[in-house]
C-alpha cells in the first residue's frame, strides 16, 4: 500500500526547499556586511525566524522568498552596523574582521569534507582582508548599498528596498563607497603567484629569525595590527617594516614551541600560528608591488572558532 502525498504537502516541501536554498547566499551577504561569521549566522537565523513567524497565507503571498529574505537580512545587518560603531568603541584594542579559512581547510567548525555547502562562504576578492578593512570605513548605508549592487549585482531599485532610501540615493551611496575603495587601492597590484611567494618567504624569514630578510620583504611604511579582543595579549599597533620585523623576531624567541603554517585566509595567501598544536593567531596580508604593505593578526579566540573547532 502506498501513501499518496497531498498537494499541500508537496507545495510545503517545495517552498521549504526554495527558502532553505537561499541560506548560502544570505550567509555570504551577511558576512560581507558584518565581517563576522558568527554574526552572519545569527542574522540568517533571525531572517528565517521572521519568515516562519508569518502565517502560511502571508508566506504564499510573497512573490520571491529569496528576495524577501535578502531584504530582511540586509535590514537586520543595517541595524547591527548602526550599533557596531558604539560596540567597537568598547572593544578592547583593535577590531579586525573575522578571518575565514579556505574551503579545503575548516568552515563553520567542520571539516570541508563534511560541511554543508550552504554554510560555506564564497571566497573572492570581496572577502579579502584588505577589502573588508576598507568596508569598515564606510557608513552602514554605503556598505549595504555597495555590497548589494556592486558585489551581488542587485538593481538599485532592489537595493532601495533594503536600505530604505530612493534608488537615486542608493546610487550615490554606492558611488561614494567606490571612491573609498579606489583611494585605498592606489598601490601597484601584486600578481597572485607573487603574493604567495612573498608570504612563503616571509614565513621562512620569520622562522629563521632573520630580521634583515623580513625588513626586505616589508614595505618601509608597512603597518601591522593585532586583535586580541581583550581575551589574549595582542601586539600593539606597529608601524614601519623594521619595527614589525624586530617585534616578530622577539615573539618568536619567546615562543619556542611556535609553528607557522601556510594557509589561505579570506581567499589570499596567509599564515596560521600554532602553539602546541593549537591555533593562536591567523595572519592576513596586503601587498604593494613587491612588498608586504599591511599585516593583520587576529588572536581573539572567539574569532578563531572556524580554525580551531573540529
Amino acid at each position: 500500500m502506498t501513501t499518496q502525498t497531498a498537494p499541500d504537502d508537496d507545495r510545503l516541501e517545495t517552498d521549504l526547499s526554495t527558502v532553505l536554498s537561499e541560506r548560502r547566499q544570505l550567509i555570504n551577504l551577511a558576512y560581507r556586511f558584518l565581517g563576522s561569521l558568527a554574526d552572519a549566522e545569527d542574522v540568517v537565523q533571525e531572517a528565517y525566524a521572521r519568515w516562519y513567524a508569518m502565517t502560511p497565507a502571508q508566506r504564499e503571498a510573497v512573490a520571491s522568498p529569496g528576495g524577501w529574505l535578502t531584504t530582511v537580512a540586509s535590514r537586520i545587518c543595517l541595524d547591527l552596523l548602526g550599533s557596531a560603531r558604539a560596540r567597537r568603541e568598547r572593544y578592547v584594542g583593535e577590531w579586525i574582521p573575522e578571518p575565514l579559512p579556505d574551503h579545503s581547510e575548516w568552515i563553520s567548525g567542520r571539516s570541508a569534507g563534511t560541511a554543508d555547502p550552504a554554510d560555506r562562504i564564497t571566497l573572492d576578492e570581496s572577502v579579502n582582508m584588505a577589502f573588508l578593512v576598507v568596508l569598515e570605513s564606510m557608513t552602514p548605508a554605503e556598505r549595504v548599498a555597495f555590497i548589494l549592487h556592486d558585489v551581488f549585482r542587485y538593481s538599485f531599485a532592489e537595493v532601495a528596498e533594503s536600505v530604505g532610501r530612493s534608488p537615486a540615493a542608493c546610487r550615490q551611496l554606492a558611488s561614494s563607497a567606490r571612491r573609498r575603495i579606489r583611494s585605498a587601492q592606489q598601490a601597484p597590484a601584486t600578481a597572485t603567484a607573487r603574493r604567495a611567494d612573498l608570504v612563503r618567504d616571509f614565513k621562512q624569514a620569520w622562522e629563521a629569525k632573520d630580521i634583515g630578510a623580513l625588513i626586505s620583504l616589508l614595505d618601509p611604511d608597512a603597518t601591522g595590527l593585532a586583535d586580541g579582543g581583550g581575551l589574549v595579549n595582542a601586539a600593539p599597533p606597529t608601524g614601519g617594516g623594521e619595527q614589525i620585523a624586530r617585534y616578530l623576531v622577539t615573539i618568536t624567541a619567546k615562543a619556542p614551541a611556535m609553528t607557522i603554517l601556510e594557509r589561505t585566509v579570506n581567499g589570499e595567501p596567509g599564515l596560521v600560528v600554532q602553539q602546541h598544536g593549537v591555533t593562536v593567531s591567523v595572519l592576513a596580508f596586503d601587498f604593494a608591488g613587491e612588498r608586504i604593505k599591511h599585516l593583520w593578526a587576529v588572536r581573539n579566540p572567539e574569532k578563531l572558532r572556524p580554525w580551531t573547532t573540529g
